[in-house]
């Protein structure tokens, strides 16, 4: 079955509206796994607009289930004019210090609103191979963040990475439009590569509960939901919002 790991960067960002440790991620955390949820996702960023360092270290400590921690490998150390946020210490040396069970690559900046692509491992393969057999080093297993692309498999395992994460904006604006099939076919073919070489799956971007039950994916390990999530706990609560989501991944709750 598919894991349901809860993205809670939107939780942070409503909390870093104030000076103020409310909400908690890591008591909203503990709220979601105690509903169902499977793992935790959270993507720091540079500039810290959401999630923070030390939220990373923090969850790491308190959590039992899986911490799967996205970000730019390449990002470096970017001092903070705030004591109460602290400094970030660089995508590879949070990782070394919070040791989460995945890390999944991402090759955003702090220009973008969001992850709004995938890796082109084409021309990135020497920057990630040595990034990837360090991580693996470390323990943590490794996800590279991948549009919709069956030839690009094969260079992927070859880097040595564990799985790919599929970007699902894509698919989720096309099913939105109500004409999602050929897209699908897309994702479904990419899957089917990344497995015949011996990949894991995992997608994650606007999935939601609408779109979630037609993503049919061989094999699919894990999706990971963050904003629609929240929104959608703002109307149902975490713990009636959790068990749709598992619902919508086949699941009898």
């Amino acid at each position: 079955m598919t894991d349901l790991s809860i993205n809670l960067n939107k939780i942070a960002l409503i909390r870093n509206s104030r000076v103020t440790r409310i909400p908690d991620v890591v008591v909203h955390a503990h709220m979601c796994i105690a509903a169902g949820a499977d793992g935790v996702t959270v993507h720091p960023r540079p500039d810290q607009r959401h999630i923070r360092a030390q939220d990373c270290i923090d969850l790491q400590e308190a959590l039992t289930v899986e911490l799967n921690i996205e970000g730019n490998p390449f990002t470096v150390e970017t001092l903070s004019d705030r004591a109460d946020v602290g400094d970030y210490p660089g995508f590879m040396a949070l990782i070394h210090r919070v040791l989460p069970a995945q890390v999944t690559l991402v090759p955003d900046s702090d220009a973008q609103l969001t992850s709004d692509h995938g890796f082109d491992v084409a021309h990135n393969a020497r920057r990630l191979e040595p990034i990837i057999r360090q991580l693996k080093d470390l323990g943590c297993r490794v996800s590279l963040f991948m549009d919709p692309d069956p030839g690009s498999m094969q260079t992927v395992a070859d880097l040595g990475a564990d799985r790919i994460e599929l970007y699902t904006e894509r698919y989720a604006r096309a099913h939105e439009g109500g004409d999602f099939i050929d897209v699908l076919s897309a994702y479904q073919e990419t899957a089917a590569a990344a497995i015949d070489v011996g990949l894991g799956v995992n997608a994650g971007h606007d999935l939601n509960l609408m779109n979630l039950p037609d993503f049919q994916i061989p094999a699919l390990a894990e999706v990971s939901i963050g904003h629609a999530f929240t929104v959608d706990a703002l109307q149902w609560g975490i713990a009636d919002t959790v068990a749709r989501y598992q619902r919508a991944l086949g699941k009898s709750l």
